[in-house]
């Protein structure tokens, strides 16, 4: 099929065309919503405008981000593209070294002065929202490991795991997959460390615009000491707990009445019919090598009330027990019980319900790989902490942008679709789109060249952004 042999190369007239015909619709949106001018009234950080503002360079790195940029050296890609400055309006936009100079202008907080600037655009998405948006929110916490190999880089540390860089605290929201709050830390940080005021923050984000608002988090946010506080502001949670002996025990003492097969809950309905299950190459080899093999023979669930030694009251703790046969080729060597514990306010769950929410919660894994390899946010290039953490927050906003036109689609079911794809998909589906840049006398003209699925729903999204009134 692929034939072609007597391929030649030659230049061509002057044609003013570009490969990002998405970044016209994307960034339409951005005015519209008022995120440039809530940047400008927000940050002070420059003592003149000549030519530049905050808000061009913050769009600059978020759309740096958005087209695919890895890199601060990518802007210079962008910075010498006539087509693309003509697409924007632009006479010319900051170059790389001016942008990493203003990242170090920040202090932390104009760091969450910045964060403030873009929550209260993020609100103004959730008011245009049909009802029962949020009506049952769900807050994830987590930090993660950006590793850097720099060796100058102020305020990294070495991790527990022997890695050096920084540990950045993720406060996001499951429902959308949003980045409410990102916070650099030192790599030595504990996942925990700092958590409390940010998340909240995110409570006094979400709350009033859900019915109901649930924090989730591993063990490591198990914080027994606000427990009390959150369950009296009508706040749930759900975290892990530590299965320390006490609770083993607790849930050793259980009758065995008390304790029921866990039916885990099915991540999604069959359409059709069941696809025959293959077969299991690795366990096969496995076996026949003799290694050590851990199987899962079955998993039981059962609850009791539990006070935790820093609260005042008791809480629901629901807990796991998966009975493992540790074989080994064919030989079965001994049986392993091991118990996993939930914590929770919510007593309308079900067991299985408790179980499965809490499983969840690694769809924020997902949130924290795109942050690191979908939008590069966490490559940390600049010199300092506080520099890499305005540089996180600045990239990272471009993963919460493709949340936002996913939400502002026309189509519902099919914004709920763009909101679940990885970014990559996303950049080819939405913003890489080959267009040609046609300049009137009062009007900028993105004509499209070439065509894909999403096409129909870019032009209802374009048309849905055109009329809506600026907040």
């Amino acid at each position: 099929m692929l034939s072609a042999s007597n391929i030649h190369y030659e230049l061509s007239d002057k044609c003013c065309a570009t490969s990002y015909g998405g970044i016209g619709a994307l960034h339409l949106m951005v005015q519209k919503l008022g995120l440039v001018e809530a940047i400008d009234e927000s940050l002070q950080l420059l003592k003149r405008h000549l030519p530049y503002h905050e808000s061009d360079h913050v769009l600059n790195l978020r759309y740096n981000a958005l087209l695919g940029g890895q890199r601060l050296e990518d802007i210079e890609l962008r910075r010498n593209d006539e087509v693309f400055l003509n697409g924007l309006g632009a006479q010319r936009i900051p170059d790389p070294t001016t942008s990493g100079d203003f990242t170090r202008r920040f202090a932390g907080a104009d760091i969450v002065t910045l964060l403030e600037a873009i929550n209260r655009t993020r609100q103004s998405v959730w008011r245009r929202q049909p009802r029962g948006f949020l009506q049952e929110a769900f807050v994830d916490v987590d930090g993660t490991m950006a590793p850097t190999r720099g060796e100058c880089k102020g305020g990294m540390a070495l991790s527990h795991s022997g890695i050096w860089g920084y540990a950045p605290l993720i406060v996001s929201l499951a429902n959308t997959r949003e980045v409410l709050y990102l916070v650099n830390r030192p790599g030595n940080a504990v996942s925990h460390q700092g958590c409390v005021p940010w998340t909240d923050r995110a409570i006094a984000l979400v709350q009033p615009q859900s019915r109901r608002l649930c924090l989730r988090g591993d063990t490591d946010f198990s914080l027994t000491t606000e427990f009390d506080r959150w369950a009296e502001a009508r706040v749930d949670f759900l975290f892990g707990l530590d299965a320390y002996a006490n609770l083993v025990e607790m849930a050793e003492a259980l009758p065995r009445k008390a304790w029921k097969p866990l039916m885990r809950l099915h991540r999604y309905e069959i359409a059709t019919e069941p696809r025959r299950k293959r077969r299991r190459v690795k366990e096969r080899i496995v076996r026949q090598k003799g290694y050590l093999n851990k199987k899962l023979v079955g998993e039981s669930v059962a609850e009791f009330d539990y006070q935790p030694s820093k609260c005042q009251r008791a809480y629901r703790v629901v807990v796991v027990r998966k009975n493992l046969s540790v074989q080994k080729g064919e030989r079965v060597l001994f049986d392993d019980l091991r118990y996993f514990f939930y914590i929770t306010t919510r007593t309308d769950w079900s067991a299985e319900q408790v179980v499965g929410l809490a499983n969840e919660r690694c769809d924020q894994e997902h949130v924290i790989e795109q942050l690191q390899n979908g939008v590069h946010a966490m490559r940390m290039p600049v010199d300092d902490l506080l520099s890499n953490w305005a540089y996180l927050v600045l990239t990272a906003s471009a993963w919460n942008l493709q949340a936002w036109y996913a939400l502002l689609l026309p189509r519902r079911r099919r914004g709920l679709e763009l909101l679940r794809m990885e970014f990559r998909r996303f950049l080819h589906a939405i913003i890489l789109l080959p267009v040609q840049i046609v300049r009137t006398g009062r009007q900028i003209v993105y004509r499209l060249l070439g065509y894909n699925e999403w096409l129909a729903d870019f032009f209802r999204a374009w048309e849905a952004l055109r009329t809506m009134r600026v907040t």
